[in-house]
C-alpha cells in the first residue's frame, strides 16, 4: 500500500486488525526485512504498520531535499490520515530521530516507545573536528600514494552505516539530517521508553544510550555487550523476550 504526501509518496505494509497500533520506524534505506520476526511474533495482537522511505525498498526516489521536520511531518499526517491514536513506537537508529520530533515538536500522543540503537545525539565539536581532520589527511595520502582500495577501506571505516546507504541525489537531505542535534526533543519525551542498545555499536555509540537514560525520564535502558547496531538482529531471542515483558507490562516501575 502506498501513503500519497505530498512530500514523498511512501510505501507501507499493516499486518494484523487489532485496536493498539505500533508503528515500526526503521534505519536509513533499512528495508521492512530486518523487522519481520517482530512482526511475526507480536502481529496476532497488534496492528503493525512499517515503511520504506523515499528511495529505499518500494519506496520511489525523490529529488527533492528534505528535512528530519519534513519526515517527521509525512508519519504525523500518516497517524492523522489513518485516525491512530496513542500508537507504541518502535524505531530503530534513523526511525529515532523521527520519533524524536513526533513527541518533542508534536507532541503526539503515544502508548509506549522503544528506542533501539538509535541516532540524532550531536557528538562534541572538538571530537567531530578531530575526526574530520584525521579522516581527511589519510584520504590526501592515500590519494598521493595513489591506493584506491586502501582509500575504500579508510572511507568505510569513518563513514556511518547510514552514510554508506545514502543515494547520490540525497546528500544534500543526508547533511541536512545528520546537522540537526536532537537532544531537546529526545528529553521531552515523557512516555514510556525502553531504550535498547548494542554495546558494540560503532554508529551510535553506547554512550548516546545512557545519555538518552538520563534525560528521558520514565525510560529503562537494556545493553546487550556483544551486540553492534543492528543489536535486535544480533540478540533476536533476547529482544523478543524484553519486547514482549515491556508492552504487556500497564505501567513502567
Amino acid at each position: 500500500m502506498y501513503f500519497k504526501h505530498r512530500y514523498a509518496n511512501i510505501y507501507y505494509e499493516q499486518v494484523g486488525d487489532t485496536k493498539q497500533v505500533i508503528i515500526i520506524l526503521p534505519g536509513w534505506g533499512d528495508t521492512r526485512g530486518t523487522f519481520q520476526f517482530i512482526i511475526d511474533h507480536f502481529k496476532q495482537d497488534f496492528s503493525i504498520y512499517i515503511f520504506d522511505y523515499p528511495g529505499f525498498g518500494n519506496s520511489p526516489p525523490i529529488h527533492k531535499e528534505l528535512t528530519m521536520n519534513d519526515y517527521a511531518t509525512i508519519f504525523y499526517d500518516f497517524m492523522q490520515e489513518k485516525k491512530i491514536d496513542s500508537p507504541i513506537i518502535l524505531s530503530h537508529s534513523f526511525g529515532g530521530r523521527i520519533t524524536a520530533i513526533l513527541l518533542g515538536r508534536y507532541s503526539i500522543k503515544v502508548k509506549k516507545v522503544i528506542l533501539m540503537d538509535v541516532a540524532g545525539i550531536k557528538r562534541k565539536k572538538i571530537r567531530n573536528k578531530l575526526r574530520t581532520l584525521l579522516y581527511k589527511t589519510l584520504k590526501k595520502i592515500c590519494t598521493i600514494i595513489n591506493q584506491p582500495l586502501l582509500l575504500n577501506k579508510i572511507r568505510s571505516s569513518f563513514s556511518s552505516t547510514d552514510y554508506m546507504n545514502v543515494h547520490p541525489y540525497m546528500y544534500q537531505t543526508f547533511k541536512n539530517i545528520i546537522q540537526e542535534d536532537l537532544r531537546k526533543d529526545y528529553a521531552h519525551i515523557e512516555s514510556d521508553v525502553l531504550i535498547i542498545w548494542g554495546k558494540k555499536d560503532p554508529d551510535t555509540p553506547v554512550q548516546d544510550a545512557h545519555y538518552l537514560h538520563r534525560v528521558i525520564h520514565n525510560s529503562g535502558l537494556i545493553i546487550f555487550p556483544q551486540a553492534s547496531h543492528f543489536s535486535y538482529l544480533d540478540e533476536p531471542y533476547l529482544t523478543l523476550r524484553i519486547l514482549h515483558y515491556f508492552l504487556k507490562q500497564k505501567d513502567m516501575d
